[in-house]
């Protein structure tokens, strides 16, 4: 006989009887063992009758999942939530706390490509993924499609059919979903009314209709590759760059390669002897040695990743940086890299190290026992509680070192497997300091790199609410400097005013500066409420969601 709990979950713990709850407990605790990885909280409900095979799976306290349900892929769901019978949540889907979610309703955080030539079902799957927020009500029969974001507080109306993001605060319903209402109404630095607001929606919307524009721009037609943009050589991160961009603002893979000709070809370059993926030269040949010390293939730990990872697709071989290494050799690591000169290229190891996990961890590879624990406790102990960083001021150029380290470190441990970091009002004083500097701050002296380890470590300190007017004020400042950065048809250059990386002017707009500047100006728009407006999210190496969870 089947208990009514199974359907009706939600006063289980209430009324359900002690063989009821040690049954309920005995079948969780058997999920734990099957997976791991999986993270399931206090107080929650699974019913034996759901399909719950995700292969990342976080349930927070209290959250329960019905009869029926088909819960599969990258699921992270915050507490007191509900996934009622007969719901579909699938792909890369995120959700925040007090999401309630109606019956026969279908989260549909990926989708096919479709090319044409190739049958539908033989496409290979493409995920931008859905991010819901705190004290969301999903009526019945609600279909939300991938990338879509659905802000707090915000109300869909059963039977809707969600195309586009939803401002925090709205009650929307309809197919395709319109807005009606507000059931929280934006304050007026929000993103109704408000005139940065449709700023940035003129400058997204812009971005959209001349994306293809900028990729060609940078397409390298003899070699067959993208290059940063044009009269320089062909590299693995401008493939990669591409592929951000395009996913970004089409939900599709660049243009000017099959999906599965730049899936495959992103996979070739991976040695299956260390895992990792040497630098190309000018004509596209690959060189044949690939080591971790290389700053370019280590950051191809990233960008490979998650360009892979956007096109549906992963490494096929393992990482040997982690998979053979141990927690002594990494601690050893740790300690002898430059935090007091160059905290920045510190941060650039551990944000490798930390991917590197992540991936491995993505394939079912194992990862030494102690390994992650000693990066994070590592990283935790020599945090300095008077900065909240890593590494020491400089003379030359001040706090720029340890602001840029702390977003590469943050970026690939604490904020990818979300764990919060340490000492949050300390990281705030300290960026807010760094971003008075004038030399780096000016509209003229900006480049994109400065500006997005500024935007991130304030975003994800953002919860704590510490001097959040300074930071909105910093946050509107930098914004609306970013939102006048687009040349039409060529996207935006890497530095305000020229410069030079490896010799190579990068005032001119390239595929580098666009995917960056893109990035950083979600985070700028999300701190001050007008993200929505933008009508797209980060979801590859620059995602705010963590990647997976420690």
């Amino acid at each position: 006989m089947i208990s009514r709990f199974e359907h009706s979950p939600w006063s289980f713990w209430a009324e359900g009887s002690t063989d009821e709850h040690d049954a309920q407990r005995a079948y969780q605790a058997t999920l734990k063992r099957e997976h791991p990885s999986w993270r399931i909280g206090d107080d929650c409900v699974i019913s034996e009758l759901a399909s719950v095979h995700p292969a990342q799976f976080s349930l927070g306290d209290r959250s329960y999942i019905a009869a029926s349900a088909y819960v599969t892929d990258r699921i992270v769901i915050g507490s007191d939530c509900s996934v009622n019978p007969f719901c579909v949540v699938r792909g890369d889907v995120s959700m925040g706390d007090a999401v309630r979610i109606g019956a026969h309703t279908s989260i549909l955080g990926f989708n096919h490509s479709m090319e044409p030539g190739t049958e539908v079902f033989r496409q290979p799957l493409v995920t931008s993924g859905i991010s819901i927020g705190d004290d969301v009500w999903i009526g019945s029969h609600v279909v939300i499609l991938d990338g879509v974001t659905v802000g707090s507080h915000a109300v869909i109306g059963a039977g809707a059919v969600v195309t586009k993001n939803v401002a925090s605060g709205a009650v929307v319903v309809g197919n395709p979903a319109r807005f009606v209402r507000w059931r929280v109404p934006p304050t007026s630095a929000g993103e109704a009314d408000s005139p940065l607001g449709d700023e940035a929606a003129a400058f997204a919307e812009r971005a959209r209709s001349q994306v293809h524009d900028v990729l060609d721009r940078s397409w390298d037609a003899g070699r067959q590759l993208y290059t940063d943009r044009p009269g320089i050589p062909v590299s693995v991160r401008a493939q990669c760059d591409a592929i951000e961009l395009s996913m970004l603002l089409t939900g599709a893979p660049p243009p000017n390669v099959t999906a599965s000709g730049q899936r495959e070809m992103l996979r070739g370059w991976q040695d299956p002897q260390t895992g990792l993926v040497a630098s190309i030269d000018g004509h596209g040949r690959q060189s044949t040695s690939a080591l971790f010390e290389n700053g370019d293939v280590a950051y191809h730990i990233e960008c490979v990743g998650y360009a892979l990872d956007l096109l549906g697709s992963a490494f096929p071989h393992s990482l040997r940086v982690v998979t053979e290494g141990s927690a002594e050799e990494l601690a050893r690591r740790l300690n002898n890299l430059p935090w007091a000169r160059n905290a920045w290229g510190a941060g650039h190891v551990v944000d490798a190290i930390g991917t590197a996990v992540h991936w491995s961890r993505r394939r079912g590879d194992v990862v030494p026992d102690g390994f992650l624990e000693t990066l994070f406790g590592w990283l935790t102990t020599h945090s300095d509680a008077r900065t909240g960083m890593w590494g020491d001021p400089t003379p030359d150029d001040g706090l720029l070192q340890p602001v840029n380290g702390f977003y590469r470190a943050s970026r690939g441990t604490f904020a990818q497997f979300g764990v919060p970091i340490q000492h949050p009002d300390a990281v705030v004083d300290t960026v807010l300091r760094h971003a008075h500097e004038s030399r780096f701050f000016s509209p003229a002296a900006q480049n994109a790199c400065n500006v997005l380890d500024v935007a991130h470590p304030l975003w994800l300190t953002r919860a704590t609410g510490y001097r959040s007017e300074e930071v909105r004020e910093l946050a509107t400042r930098l914004l609306r400097d970013a939102l006048a950065r687009w040349t039409d048809g060529s996207g935006i250059g890497f530095r305000a005013s020229p410069g030079s990386v490896n010799g190579q002017p990068d005032a001119n707009p390239g595929l580098q500066g666009t995917e960056m500047w893109l990035s950083t100006i979600w985070y700028l728009a999300d701190l001050i409420d007008v993200s929505p407006a933008l009508g797209y999210r980060p979801r590859g190496i620059h995602r705010p969601e963590p990647g997976a969870h420690f």
